[in-house]
C-alpha cells in the first residue's frame, strides 16, 4: 500500500494552502519587513526579486519571520542602519533552501529536494485567476498576487510529514519502529548546542546556525560524560515575539534568555538587567526601541504585568501559536518513530530532543531525518 503513494504529485499537498504574503526585496527594508509581519497572524513573509507589477520575471529568494529580524537587530550596534537596511539582509545566503516546483511535481521527489536541503518549495497555485490586490500597511505594500494574476503556496518539512502521518497506516508496521533502530538519532545536523551560562555573543550565534538548519538551540549542563537538556532556544519562540528579544538576546546568558522568552512576560528584575547591559555595550539604539515597545515598563512584580502584545499583534499569554516555553521537547532512543512525527507536530516543531533513561543528553531527530527513513523505505519495499 506504501507504494500507493508514489502516485501523488505536490499539488494534492497544495489544497488549502493560503497564497504567499509577498515582498520585493529591490524596494523594502527591516523596517518594511516588521511592519508586514505586524499586519498579519501570518508569522511568516516571503522575499522575492521583483516588486510584482510588470512582467519581469520573478523569484522567491527566502523565507524570513521575526527570529531573521531579531537576530538581525541583535548583532548591529547601529541599530537605525539596521532597521534602513535592505530586507535581503534577513535572507539565508544559501539559494537552495528555497526551490521553486511545478504542481506536477511528485511527492517522491519533493521529499529527495527536502533531504537534499531544500527547505521551502515554492508551487503555483492552480485556480482561477486573481486580480492583484495590495494590502498597504502605512508605505508598505506587501501583495499575494503577481503581475499575471499567479498566486504561490509554501510546502514545507512539516506539510510532508503530517501528509504522511495521514497515511500512515499504508507504512505499517515501520512506524512503530523505534528511532534507535532506525539509526536516525542526530543523523542529518550537528546539533547547536551552548552551555546554560554562556555569554550573549554565543547564544547569538548559536540562534543563527539554529536559524539556518531550521532546528533550535540545545541549553545545556555538564560535561561529555553526562551532559543534562536543561532547556532550549527555539527560533519558532523568537518567531513570536517582537523586536524588543533582539535586545535580550544581544545581552543575556543562554539561562537568563530562557526565562526571558518564556510565557511572554519577563521578570522586571531581568528587563532591568538588559537595560543595564544595553547601555554598558553603549547599544543606546537597540535601548530605545527595547523601552519603546514596552507595555509593561514601570510594573514592579510579575503579577502587575499586562499581556505581551506581540509582533504580531496577539498576545503571548493566550495565542495557542505563541504559548511555547522554553521546555525542550523530548523522546528517548526507543519512543517508536510515529510517536515522535506526532510529537514534533503538536509543538510545531520539526525536531524533538533525545535523552536516555538517565536523563543524560543523547542528540535529536529532525524531520529530515525521518523523511529519509521513510525514502529508505519505499527504496526497500
Amino acid at each position: 500500500m506504501a507504494l500507493s503513494l508514489l502516485a501523488y504529485n505536490i499539488s494534492d499537498l497544495c489544497l488549502g494552502k493560503p497564497p504567499l504574503r509577498c515582498l520585493a526585496a529591490a524596494s523594502s527594508s527591516v523596517s518594511d519587513a516588521i511592519a508586514a509581519l505586524r499586519s498579519s497572524e501570518d508569522p511568516f513573509l516571503s522575499i522575492w526579486t521583483c516588486n510584482h507589477d510588470g512582467d519581469t520575471e520573478c523569484e522567491c529568494l527566502g523565507k524570513i519571520s521575526m527570529a531573521d529580524v531579531i537576530c538581525h537587530l541583535s548583532k548591529n550596534y547601529d541599530t537605525l542602519s539596521a532597521l534602513n537596511a535592505s530586507v535581503s539582509v534577513l535572507v539565508p545566503k544559501n539559494p537552495s533552501l528555497v526551490l521553486h516546483v511545478q504542481p506536477s511535481c511528485s511527492l517522491v521527489k519533493a521529499v529527495d529536494l527536502i533531504i537534499e536541503g531544500a527547505q521551502n518549495l515554492i508551487v503555483p497555485i492552480q485556480t482561477k485567476p486573481y486580480t492583484k490586490k495590495k494590502q498597504q500597511n502605512d508605505k508598505v505594500s506587501v501583495t499575494t498576487t503577481h503581475s499575471n494574476g499567479q498566486r504561490f503556496c509554501w510546502i514545507t518539512q512539516e506539510d510532508i510529514i503530517q501528509f504522511l502521518v495521514g497515511s500512515i497506516a499504508a507504512f505499517s508496521p515501520f512506524p512503530a519502529t523505534s528511532i534507535s533502530d532506525l539509526g536516525i538519532i542526530n543523523s542529518t545536523h550537528a546539533i547547536v548546542a551552548v552551555d546554560y551560562h554562556c555569554s550573549a555573543s554565543v547564544v547569538t550565534s548559536a540562534i543563527s546556525q539554529a536559524l539556518a538548519v531550521q532546528t533550535s538551540v540545545a541549553v545545556v549542563e555538564g560535561d561529555e560524560s553526562f551532559m543534562s537538556l536543561i532547556g532550549e532556544i527555539s527560533p519558532m519562540t523568537l518567531t513570536c515575539c517582537d523586536e524588543t528579544a533582539a535586545a535580550a538576546v544581544a545581552t543575556l546568558s543562554a539561562g537568563d534568555l530562557m526565562a526571558f522568552l518564556d510565557g511572554g512576560n519577563p521578570p522586571e528584575s531581568l528587563v532591568q538587567d538588559v537595560r543595564n547591559r544595553l547601555q554598558v555595550k553603549g547599544l543606546m539604539g537597540l535601548l530605545s526601541l527595547f523601552d519603546s515597545l514596552l507595555p509593561w515598563s514601570g510594573y514592579s512584580s510579575e503579577e502587575e504585568f499586562p499581556a505581551r502584545t506581540t509582533a504580531l499583534g496577539r498576545s503571548m499569554s493566550s495565542a495557542p501559536r505563541m504559548a511555547r516555553k522554553s521546555e525542550a521537547i523530548l523522546c528517548n532512543p526507543k519512543s517508536s518513530l510515529m510517536a515522535v512525527m506526532i510529537q514534533a507536530i503538536a509543538h510545531r516543531v520539526n525536531y524533538a530532543w533525545v535523552i536516555d533513561k538517565d536523563g543524560c543528553f543523547v542528540g535529536m531527530v529532525t524531520f529530515v531525518d525521518i523523511l529519509k527513513a521513510f525514502r529508505n523505505f519505499l527504496e526497500n519495499i
